[in-house]
C-alpha cells in the first residue's frame, strides 16, 4: 500500500464517524493478528498472520496521520480486547477457524469501504479520500482472498463463527461510529 498522504487532507464532516470506525477497525484488526501469531505454532499461519499484520500496521498507522485524535473512538481498549478475543478464540480452534475469522472479518470490512465510497461524489475534493479508501479496500480484499484460498471447507461450525463474526463486526462499527 502507498502511504504517501499527505497529512493535511480534511475529512467531510460526514466521514468522521465512518473514519472513526475504520480506525478502530484497522485497531481491532492488529490485535487479532497479534493474538493468532502469540497463540500458533503452525509456520503457514504465522506466515500468514505476520504479512498481514504488517499490511493492518501500516493502515492503522495511515489512519492515526488522518483521523484527529479527538476524533478516535473513546472505547479503543475494547477495539484492542475485542480483536485480541477474535484472534484467540480460532487460534484455539484450528487453521480452517483462522482462515474463517479473516475470511468474514475481511468480507465485512469490504462492505463497510464501499460503503464510504458510495457516500463520496466525484469532485477533486473527494479524490484524495476516494483513494485512501479504494488503497484500503484493495489490501482487505486481498486479505480476504489469500484467506479464502487457505480455506478447507466451511462446516456448519465455521459458518456459525462467521456470522457471529459478522454480527460483532457490525455491532463494533456502529458502537464505534458514535463513541
Amino acid at each position: 500500500m502507498n502511504l504517501m498522504y499527505s497529512n493535511n487532507i480534511v475529512l467531510p464532516k460526514e466521514l468522521i464517524p465512518y473514519f472513526r470506525s475504520n480506525h478502530a477497525g484497522e485497531t481491532g484488526a492488529v490485535y487479532i493478528y497479534k493474538a493468532i501469531i502469540k497463540f500458533t505454532k503452525d509456520k503457514d499461519i504465522l506466515e500468514f498472520s505476520e504479512l498481514h499484520l504488517s499490511t493492518e500496521t501500516k493502515h492503522l498507522n495511515l489512519l492515526e496521520n488522518i483521523v484527529k485524535k479527538k476524533d478516535f473512538s473513546k472505547l479503543i481498549i475494547l477495539w484492542k480486547l475485542f480483536g485480541f478475543i477474535t484472534g484467540f478464540i480460532p487460534s484455539m480452534l484450528g487453521r480452517n477457524f483462522i482462515y474463517t475469522t479473516i475470511y468474514y472479518v475481511e468480507t465485512f470490512v469490504e462492505k463497510h469501504y464501499q460503503e464510504q465510497l458510495n457516500m463520496l461524489d466525484n469532485s477533486k475534493k473527494s479524490k484524495k479520500i476516494r483513494k485512501i479508501i479504494e488503497d484500503l479496500m484493495k489490501d482487505e480484499i486481498h486479505h480476504k482472498d489469500d484467506a479464502k484460498k487457505k480455506l478447507k471447507n466451511l462446516t456448519i461450525f465455521n459458518k456459525f463463527w462467521g456470522q457471529i463474526i459478522t454480527h460483532g463486526s457490525n455491532l463494533a462499527v456502529n458502537v464505534s461510529k458514535r463513541f
